[in-house]
């Protein structure tokens, strides 16, 4: 399975970016799908996720409000629409995904067998 991300760039605060990531193929009916962020001399930290079959999502409360993460069974993508970003955005964002979690993993990064490549959001003040 390969995921493609796509969408980060710069942007200032109290902007929005949206970011896309679609997968090769899905494995299983439990596919999981989600977003981790990594900000420089930080730990990677769970952003959010979204069960491709019946829409559950989930996400790190400093996100609640201000990111959506939605998709597209269909194509087998995520997207995860942020807007009001704030400096403390800035990171390197990575698309994941798995077919086996059950939702208390959602927020683990090892639980978590894919990995797409970093897509960079930048947040100036």
């Amino acid at each position: 399975v390969q995921l493609q991300a796509s969408g980060g760039g710069p942007a200032q605060a109290g902007g929005s970016l949206r970011l896309s990531c679609a997968a090769s193929e899905r494995t299983s009916r439990r596919w999981v799908m989600g977003w981790f962020r990594q900000a420089p001399g930080k730990a990677r930290e769970f952003v959010a996720a979204i069960s491709l079959s019946d829409g559950t999502t989930d996400y790190t409360d400093s996100v609640k409000g201000r990111f959506t993460i939605s998709r597209d069974t269909a194509k087998i993508t995520t997207y995860l629409q942020m807007n009001s970003l704030k400096p403390e955005d800035t990171a390197v964002y990575y698309c994941v995904a798995d077919g086996t979690l059950i939702r208390s993993s959602w927020w683990s990064s090892t639980a978590y067998v894919y990995w797409g490549q970093g897509t960079q959001v930048t947040v100036s003040s």
